[in-house]
């Protein structure tokens, strides 16, 4: 069985799939038989090579925020995530999760490790999995992670984040993890105070220069995947009918093969460009099919990454789990 889940309500809802088609179907659009045959490779890597507390071995494997790009991963496959396959893997993952948050300030992971970055996806995951895994723990965690965001930004003169939870500077890649991370906990139903989103769109719009393309502190030096990121962000925000929107899509569609980040990029410009046209979205998603599967390796993995095959393996799903929609973040 599959399941969908639901942005607000969570509810599941069962899908029948017969074995003997080649082609899997998600509402009216079909899922490519080589985008099914990639990802089970892929989430069987990801399983067997899980550890026993849920993190994996690899450099960056045992980061809260790359385990949960691997359990939304398996999330974002759509089988019921307490009955189904992936159920053990995504309990182990979470669990893990939850046991590097801090009791007192909400900090998820180590202050000596990526920091935001972590922080930031690891909220994410947990929100994507809020409602939908039978888990108590996951509502209070990620109220405090949410809760320890906010503080951050409050102490940022540009209401913004950066690697250091106390830094006095920002930047719109790691402003990006926090901002999507609240954004899908408001959606999962967590307070977030508005004013916290506000700010955050305003330091996007401060760093968006006039072709519309988006820099990395400020407004100079804008590049696709950190335009990506900000249409995301201006998406999952409802503001989509903006200047800053319209300008960023165009830039966007111009340089969105224009990267040196791979599988991080593709993570991004994969939900920017599914939420920006649908036409474009499927011109792209066709090409990042062939590159994703002529990429991956014979174990399942995409092992060609500085920062280790779970996260690389992680995102180069994620980058192609829209053909699925089943994590509330892909909703339309």
């Amino acid at each position: 069985m599959k399941c969908a889940l639901l942005i607000g309500s969570l509810f599941v809802l069962g899908v029948a799939v017969s074995q003997a088609q080649s082609l899997l179907t998600v509402g009216r659009d079909p899922v490519p038989t080589e985008v099914e045959t990639s990802y089970l490779k892929g989430l069987k890597y990801l399983v067997t090579s899980q550890k026993s507390d849920g993190s994996w071995q690899d450099q960056y494997g045992q980061e809260p925020g790359v385990v949960g790009l691997a359990v939304m991963a398996m999330l974002a496959h759509g089988d019921d995530p307490n009955t189904g396959p992936y159920k053990d893997a995504i309990r182990k993952g979470l669990r893990y999760i939850l046991s590097k948050a801090d009791a007192k300030t909400g900090m998820i992971g180590s202050p000596q490790s990526m920091t935001m970055y972590s922080h930031g996806f690891a909220t994410l995951a947990l929100a994507e999995a809020y409602g939908a895994v039978e888990e108590p723990l996951i509502g209070p965690v990620l109220q405090r992670a949410v809760d320890f965001l906010v503080a951050s930004q409050k102490r940022n003169p540009m209401g913004a984040w950066r690697y250091q939870a106390d830094a006095q500077d920002a930047d719109t890649t790691v402003s990006g993890a926090q901002m999507v991370g609240l954004l899908a906990a408001r959606n999962a139903g967590i307070k977030v105070p508005d004013e916290a989103i506000e700010k955050g769109l305003k330091f996007y719009r401060n760093c968006q220069d006039n072709t519309g393309g988006i820099g990395y502190t400020n407004a100079g030096g804008p590049n696709s995947t950190r335009t990506a990121i900000g249409m995301l962000v201006f998406t999952l925000a409802r503001q989509k009918d903006t200047p800053f929107y319209r300008s960023a899509t165009t830039y966007f569609k111009q340089t969105v093969d224009q990267s040196s980040y791979p599988f991080y990029h593709e993570y991004y410009a994969a939900q920017a460009a599914f939420h920006s046209d649908e036409a474009f979205w499927q011109a792209w998603n066709t090409a990042n099919i062939k590159r994703m599967t002529r990429m991956q390796d014979a174990n399942g993995s995409w092992g060609a990454s500085q920062f280790g095959a779970c996260y690389s393996t992680a995102s180069a799903l994620l980058s192609m789990a829209l053909n699925y929609r089943y994590l509330p973040i892909y909703e339309r």
